[in-house]
């Protein structure tokens, strides 16, 4: 009986041990903040009455709607990214550094200086560091040159 519950116990811990730690977080700069045409809202001029009656005319009003994208500078790639929840975005200060983590198809961001809650926002755009030397290899000479 006492076996079965110190196997039991190893099992239980090995399966503790074994469990995936969270991802690390890497940090990078938001460099500028721009709006961004993401949409068009449309309205009818109708009104329930004027339906019932036949007065309004047919016209709808169309305005554009305008999104925040950020730039954000990590150690080997720039991301341009928008806030998931597009009702209620959250306006981040530019300049500071950020901590993020990639997870499935979304960024989690956070910004210590602001309130360090994490917060969803959708990748548009990947682009290398053009002044990245982190991966540069030394160039070979060919014994021809």
């Amino acid at each position: 009986m006492r076996s079965k519950f110190l196997v039991l116990a190893l099992m239980l811990l090995a399966a503790t041990a074994y469990a995936k730690e969270p991802k690390a977080y890497q940090s990078g700069k938001l460099l500028q903040m721009d709006s961004v045409q993401c949409g068009m809202d449309e309205k009818d001029a109708k009104s329930f009455t004027g339906e019932l009656i036949g007065t309004d005319s047919g016209h709808k009003r169309t305005q554009e709607l305008l999104c925040q994208e950020y730039l954000l500078q990590a150690e080997r790639v720039i991301y341009r990214i928008r806030p998931k929840d597009t009702k209620h975005p959250m306006l981040l200060p530019v300049g500071d550094q950020a901590q993020f983590r990639l997870n499935k198809d979304k960024m989690l961001l956070r910004v210590e200086d602001l309130d360090s809650k994490e917060r969803e926002y959708i990748v548009v755009s990947m682009t290398p560091r053009a002044d990245s030397t982190a991966d540069a290899s030394p160039a070979r000479l060919n014994h021809l040159q």
